[in-house]
């Protein structure tokens, strides 16, 4: 079947002017495949030689006419991106013809070097390397896991960070991972000896925590633009924040981390805007099964003049198309990302060639769809069934985030302001929805007790939790008796909701 899939699309270019590849296919290969598939990476096989790429060439032949390599799934926007690896349809024409033509490869003489690679460390040697003070065990198979991770930097002064690097060993069984520092001392006091801590950052709205960015399979490290950098305080410590995904296998994971500093503070502050907020857990993700086209989409308009410098999006299995684009004060509309056919497991981090004005007023829009039917071949389940929002993988997630840069600190600290507003907002809407649910109205609490106590025992045991609640049902259940009661469901939900304002 793959001969029959490979051959039609050779067989026009059988005729045409040679190819050979030291001339016409190398460059190609060794600009925009070799970055990954080389010794010491994370593709499979290496494609730094002839032989390398003859021995594949149909293959390559088919997933690049496919446009399912070199990975970068985002479509052609009005804004150029830094680095773009989509071959251009030159490009995938020439391959055609070569291996149409029997894969000559010409005179060596005439093949170019390959490009320096770094060793290792993808920016070149941090300035400063931590890592995890105890492997963590992954079991070959389960549920996902979530673990916060303390990291101690020992800082005697404060830093400026231009990049973070992480560096899994093994990155089989890592999803994500999310950064953040914290000064108050709160993630060392809840730390047990092999650094799991059950402090959580995200949840907090603390001065003495901030955010550091994030890793996933398919992000490509690079320094913040020269203007920009993270003030990470003297007596910080750095928290990982791990999503784990069981692969099949047993892995002990001790996760290396690089950071990349300079001697000068940032002129300029920075936010990300992330349309739906908490990556759509507000924005009713309830997905029936077979719907092939399950939308929730959302929009904020920027109180400050800003400019945008990078983009990406979020979603699991299930995620299909993901979109932003701005509307400017004028009228006019642009589309600052496009991604027709999202990956779950390549979630690039896209940065604009050149950033971006959006005056005050523009209006940012977002799209978000999720393919829930069979013919999905990237659903988890079959026959497939209802998908709610969720932290694991086989729930559902959806959002992008969109990350903007100001003259002044003052204008970041205003549309701070407003996505504070625009996510309680987003909660006013979700409580509402809860209340509306169709097995009847009543409290929160009475809502979440007639969909969740499945035995009538009057408590929720940890099989019956939601999967939201499950990856932190031990710190909800205060009185350790394995299931939590109306207090601390009522606890559960102010903490989801904390900060936000209800009708």
């Amino acid at each position: 079947m793959k001969r029959l899939l490979i051959i039609p699309l050779l067989a026009t270019a059988a005729n045409a002017a040679p190819v050979e590849f030291t001339t016409h296919i190398a460059p190609i290969i060794f600009r925009n495949c070799a970055v990954c598939h080389r010794v010491g990476e994370a593709a499979p096989f290496t494609l730094t030689s002839y032989d390398d790429v003859k021995k594949r060439a149909k293959l390559i032949a088919k997933v690049t006419h496919d446009r399912v390599m070199p990975p970068w799934h985002a479509d052609k926007s009005d804004f150029a991106f830094l680095d773009d690896r989509r071959l251009t349809p030159q490009q995938i024409d020439l391959i055609q013809q070569w291996v149409a033509q029997g894969t000559p490869e010409g005179d060596r003489a005439k093949q170019p070097a390959l490009p320096k690679f770094p060793q290792g460390w993808q920016l070149g040697k941090p300035d400063m390397i931590v890592k995890m003070t105890h492997a963590y065990s992954v079991p070959a198979e389960g549920r996902d896991i979530y673990r916060n991770f303390i990291v101690p930097l020992n800082l005697n002064e404060d830093i400026y960070v231009k990049a973070v690097e992480f560096r899994p060993s093994s990155p089989s069984v890592v999803h994500h991972s999310l950064f953040f520092w914290d000064t108050t001392g709160a993630a060392r006091r809840s730390a047990n000896a092999s650094g799991i801590t059950r402090f959580t950052p995200m949840q907090r709205e603390n001065k003495g925590t901030g955010q550091l960015g994030g890793w996933a399979l398919g992000a490509t490290v690079r320094l913040l633009p020269e203007d920009l950098a993270f003030l990470v305080p003297k007596g910080a410590d750095l928290i990982l924040a791990t999503h784990f995904h069981p692969s099949g296998k047993a892995e002990e994971e001790t996760s290396t981390i690089g950071l990349y500093l300079t001697k000068e503070p940032p002129k300029r502050a920075f936010t990300g805007i992330q349309l739906p907020p908490a990556f759509g857990a507000l924005a009713g993700v309830d997905i029936p099964a077979g719907e092939k086209e399950f939308t929730v989409t959302d929009s904020f308009v920027l109180t400050s003049d800003a400019e945008a410098f990078g983009i990406s999006g979020h979603a699991h299995y299930l995620g299909k198309k993901l979109s932003m684009t701005a509307l400017f004060p004028d009228g006019s509309k642009k589309n600052l990302v496009s991604i027709n056919d999202w990956d779950f497991a390549w979630q690039e981090q896209y940065t604009f060639d050149k950033k971006i004005p959006l005056p005050k007023g523009t209006r940012l829009d977002a799209r978000v769809t999720w393919d829930n039917s069979a013919t999905n071949p990237h659903n988890p389940t079959n026959p497939p069934k209802r998908i709610r929002w969720g932290p694991q993988s086989e729930d559902e997630m959806g959002s992008l985030t969109l990350l903007v840069t100001a003259p002044d600190k003052s204008n970041i600290e205003e549309i701070n302001r407003a996505q504070v507003q625009h996510v309680r907002d987003a909660g006013s809407a979700a409580i509402a929805r809860l209340l509306q649910d169709r097995n009847g109205g009543g409290t929160l609490v009475s809502v979440f007790f007639k969909n969740n106590d499945k035995n009538g025992n009057g408590k929720i045991e940890r099989e019956e939790a939601p999967r939201w609640l499950v990856a932190s049902f031990d710190q909800h259940d205060t009185n350790k008796d394995g299931a939590l009661d109306e207090k601390e469901i009522q606890a559960a939900q102010a903490k989801l909701f904390q900060g936000l304002r209800v009708p």
